[in-house]
């Protein structure tokens, strides 16, 4: 596919017809969002106000399919971490081939105003080449420098059954979830991620093969601490406002406290910015030797961790039963809008995949309640209508089923 039909399918069609002309504008909303070859879906466009959505369908209709691709339209591998060659359409027995390459499209209400973005995977290089493809973003209809860029317009904060576990799983699971969270309030936090990862890469790949140039590891070295004391600070920052808030119950959602758990996490609390990035700086020089032969890197933010406790109970969160770990899990999120909103004039998306999973009826009633208080637009699925019944009135509900989506 030329690259002027992957800009054609990445960019929102616009004007798109609303009801009652246009509206006032909502701090962070799709209007519209267009799928094209994405996996279930060859072609879809809808067009919404600024109220929660409801998706209902039975298992495997494309409910999650949905969420992913606005997951796409934040930085990162979206909410269930594929590979680019991975969300694209397959066709099945009977099926057209796919047109092209994947694409998302949407154009949504911001602070600032109207903003269009698109992103997809570039089209499939000529034929003897073999660089890899790259995912392509536009931003109003001009290229941006990648995926990072969707940090300034765009924030959303999901939660999946695969992270329903997330408090037994591994501090990885926790460190993403909370590194999300951490870009809603400082969009340069996803920017000093991504910078320390690939500076930790390089490190160890020159490690590994047995490069010892002091200099080369300097600098990479040099670049980890600063990138990852900032990073640090802002997790630190954001836990800091998290812990007030979610000691303060949502209705029947139960108290929680948490915080940070590393070793670089207790120099920043501790020391001036500096000295943090001095003494990250000593201990992966001294650890050079050690890191080599280990074949991982034993010091820095990537060690740390996000304790969490159950304070209605006093334990920790893992050791609570699955609709407890839910409950917690649901209070912090809800805690972290709410001061999205406040922080930044704007609460974050929400894309809540089969959330009345473990709820009872109070829980999501206080759920629906506290989403129309903060005024996100949440994007919510689930197999059975009924049990997003007290939304009625104040989201637009569709039924998902092969592909295509009908009003409710």
């Amino acid at each position: 596919m030329s690259g002027g039909a992957l800009q054609a399918l990445i960019t929102p069609a616009a004007p798109f017809p609303i009801a009652g002309g246009e509206p006032v504008p909502r701090p962070l909303a799709i209007r519209q969002i267009r799928l094209t070859e994405f996996r279930g879906y060859r072609g879809l466009r809808l067009d919404i106000d600024a109220a929660p959505v409801v998706l209902t369908g039975d298992n495997g209709v494309g409910k999650t399919n949905l969420l992913e691709a606005i997951s796409f339209l934040t930085p990162g591998r979206g909410l269930r971490r594929a590979r680019l060659d991975d969300v694209g359409r397959r066709a099945r027995a009977g099926e057209p081939a796919p047109l092209g390459p994947w694409a998302v499209a949407a154009s949504l209400d911001t602070p600032e105003g109207r903003v269009a973005i698109g992103t997809g995977l570039e089209a499939a290089p000529a034929e003897g080449e073999s660089a890899p493809r790259r995912r392509v973003v536009r931003i109003d209809g001009r290229p941006a420098s990648g995926p990072l860029a969707l940090g300034r317009h765009v924030v959303a904060i999901w939660l999946t059954p695969a992270l329903d576990r997330l408090w037994v799983d591994g501090p990885g699971d926790r460190r993403r979830f909370l590194d999300r969270m951490a870009a809603a309030f400082d969009p340069d936090h996803a920017v000093s991620v991504a910078a320390y990862e690939q500076a930790m890469r390089q490190r160890a790949r020159l490690l590994a093969e047995g490069k010892a140039d002091d200099r080369w590891l300097a600098a990479l070295e040099d670049t980890m601490a600063r990138h990852g004391v900032a990073l640090t600070a802002s997790r630190l920052a954001l836990v800091g406002r998290l812990d007030s808030a979610v000691r303060l119950a949502v209705g029947p959602f139960p108290r929680a406290a948490v915080a940070m758990a590393g070793e670089v996490d207790d120099w920043v609390a501790s020391m001036a910015a500096l000295d943090a990035e001095d003494a990250l700086r000593e201990r992966l020089a001294v650890a050079r030797r050690s890191d080599a032969d280990s074949g991982t890197t034993s010091a820095g933010p990537h060690r740390s961790d996000l304790a969490v406790r159950h304070l209605d109970r006093d334990i920790p969160a893992s050791e609570g039963s699955t609709g407890e770990q839910k409950a917690v899990l649901v209070a912090i999120v809800l805690a972290h809008a709410r001061l999205t909103a406040m922080a930044r004039g704007r609460p974050p998306l929400l894309l809540l995949d089969e959330i009345a999973a473990h709820l009872d009826r109070r829980r999501r009633e206080a759920l629906f309640d506290e989403i129309a208080d903060i005024g996100a637009q949440a994007w919510m699925t689930g197999t059975d209508r009924e049990a997003f019944a007290a939304f009625a009135g104040r989201a637009q509900f569709f039924q998902v089923a092969d592909g295509g989506l009908s009003p409710r």
